[in-house]
């Protein structure tokens, strides 16, 4: 098989193992963290729910269309490569659309002479402790503070001189609606117009301070509301649907555009190269080695995740004294899917083929409104679609509100994807302990707890114990459904009912979880939303499994595993009457011997 180059299937594994990794790394610079470049433009929760509902929805429905296409007419391969082609120069659209504010104010750097400087919406104040330098030795005078070299800012940064206030002072430079009046000598207090709590310290190199500003929330059920994200929270909400302001509708306009061109181009790659891989190998009987494919894309994102965040981290300087951060992820995603396109070229693509008629995407429709233990697990799918998205979506502004840092956001990420990897050795037992329904009570209850518990976070490292339950919640939760979606599969229908299933159910639900999670958060708030999300799937946990005895339980006779085990029987059979006919050949020869 190996001396005809166009059937090597190591080589093709090999390829698609890289191809896999690649794209894990690639997703991960940018998926994650999207929600969080979203509200760094000025986006409130609703807006950014809506672009993530359509990006879903498209998402759900572009990718099995573009896969069909590109099937009928045999262009795979061009395809592949169009999209991720085209996805390099998409990605860059996001970093062009102009933030909410354009001059936010917001300056922050790890090093000593430095200031993190915050420019409040007005009318709400806030005291922030100062602390001034130590006293120089007896006998040399106090060294000056000039405006300049404090603050680290200048003109351009939009910080202009308050009224009364000397250019000399240490805060000089900063806006009149930022600093009020100076009390004492050593500790002073001064007024900041932020609705949140900051502590400005003087560093002992000379004429340095910094404004240390804590995370900003933006729920709008929260003890403060501020944030450059969500201004639009600070004049009420009824101001955060208002897109009258010429800078709101801008901002969010080109990001839909940008978000649509971007997640069409993007989205047909991997159902593509799975299709073109699936049937590659099925040609010659080869299929195992494509069930272990997922695991090369978690690994992908696993390193990918944490490395783009700990990019951002050591690049915090420069990215919040020259632009945004968000910027970094885009690039990262730019050059990785540069690499993925190269790769791309040696993907393995079955022969061209006659293409002929396929009506399987019917039957497994069809399939589904005949049977009833298929339709209640497609509500099940439709309902981890919905809960997922409101954790995908909004998990990391949490976070972000209670001090967390990217890094952080990184790693917690990965200790989920880490934990289903290591949980897959377990697979078998676990199915065949718990049975298939007992399995997705499990993880629907897992991801029930761990909403639960994020909507009661206290701090920036709580949620890094819950994200380890993803290997229940996410994993197992969806190897059972694939085992049943398998079980109760007719023959030929088992791969377009999974791409039903993953597409389609979870993907409306997904698209209507970020819809309506976005204006859940900002009437009530994000604790809210969790909490909801965790009542409606305990609520539908206990039907799943009040009805499955009361379903129909007659299986289906899979002729696919039947036609199996009937090959390997008659191959059997074939070598025992080859063994029998030896044995015999050897008895007469013996006979012979002897006599």
């Amino acid at each position: 098989m190996s001396a005809n180059p166009q059937w090597d299937t190591s080589r093709a594994l090999g390829v698609a193992r890289f191809f896999h990794l690649v794209c894990g790394v690639r997703d991960a610079c940018v998926t994650p963290f999207l929600t969080l470049y979203l509200r760094q433009l000025g986006l409130a929760a609703p807006w950014v729910g809506i672009l993530m509902g359509t990006k879903h929805l498209i998402a759900a429905f572009w990718a099995p269309f573009c896969a069909f296409l590109a099937k009928s007419y045999q262009k795979r391969r061009v395809l592949l490569i169009g999209s991720l082609l085209g996805s390099v120069g998409a990605s860059l659209l996001m970093v062009l659309v102009p933030p909410l504010d354009r001059d936010p104010g917001y300056r922050s750097c790890n090093g000593s002479h430095s200031v993190t400087a915050t420019v409040p919406p007005p009318a709400v104040a806030l005291t922030v402790n100062v602390t001034s330098a130590p006293e120089p030795a007896p006998n040399y005078p106090a060294p000056s503070l000039p405006a300049e070299r404090s603050t680290g800012v200048g003109p351009g940064d939009g910080f202009r001189e308050g009224p009364g206030e000397s250019g000399q002072e240490p805060f000089s430079r900063l806006p009149s609606s930022f600093v009020g009046s100076i009390q004492g000598t050593r500790t002073t207090s001064r007024v900041l117009l932020h609705p949140i709590t900051s502590r400005v310290k003087d560093t002992p190199q000379e004429g340095a301070f910094r404004v240390v500003s804590p995370a900003r929330p933006l729920l709008a059920g929260g003890t403060a509301l501020a944030s450059p994200a969500n201004q639009s929270a600070a004049r009420g909400m009824a101001g955060a649907l208002d897109l009258s302001s010429e800078g709101l509708r801008w901002t969010f306009i080109l990001s839909l555009g940008s978000m649509v061109v971007w997640e069409l181009l993007t989205s047909p790659v991997e159902q593509v190269a799975d299709d073109s891989l699936y049937e590659y190998l099925d040609f010659v009987d080869a299929t195992d080695g494509y069930r272990s494919l997922w695991i090369w894309r978690l690994l992908g994102m696993s390193a990918g995740v944490c490395g783009i965040s700990a990019l951002v981290g050591q690049l915090d300087c420069f990215l919040m004294t020259n632009g945004h951060r968000g910027v970094v992820h885009f690039y990262g995603y730019s050059l990785v899917s540069t690499l993925a396109l190269l790769v791309s070229i040696a993907f393995p693509v079955p022969v061209c083929r006659r293409w002929e008629p396929s009506y399987k995407m019917v039957k497994a429709l069809s399939l589904i409104g005949g049977d009833p233990r298929l339709i209640t697990l497609a509500l099940t799918v439709f309902l981890i679609g919905t809960a997922t998205s409101t954790v995908q979506n909004f998990l990391f502004w949490h976070m972000k509100d209670h001090e967390s840092t990217e890094p952080v956001m990184g790693v917690s990420v990965a200790l989920g994807l880490l934990g289903e990897i290591l949980l897959h050795p377990l697979k078998t037992p676990l199915l065949r302990k718990l049975s298939r329904v007992g399995t997705v009570g499990l993880g629907l209850g897992c991801l029930a707890g761990q909403l639960l518990y994020f909507s009661f976070l206290w701090s920036w490292w709580s949620v890094l114990p819950a994200q380890l339950l993803s290997a229940v919640s996410h994993g197992a939760l969806w190897w059972a459904v694939g085992a049943s979606i398998e079980y109760l599969a007719t023959p030929g229908t088992e791969r377009p009912l999974s791409a039903v299933f993953r597409d389609h159910f979870y993907g409306v639900g997904a698209s209507l979880g970020s819809f309506v999670g976005g204006f859940v958060v900002m009437h009530f708030s994000l604790a809210v939303l969790y909490q909801s999300c965790c009542v409606v799937l305990l609520l539908w946990l206990a039907l799943f499994l009040s009805i499955q005895s009361r379903l129909p339980q007659e299986r289906t006779i899979n002729y696919s595993k039947l036609l199996a085990v009937e090959a390997s029987d008659t191959s059997d059979s074939e070598q025992g009457t080859e063994r029998d006919w030896l044995v015999k050949a050897m008895r007469d020869e013996h006979s012979d011997w002897r006599g």
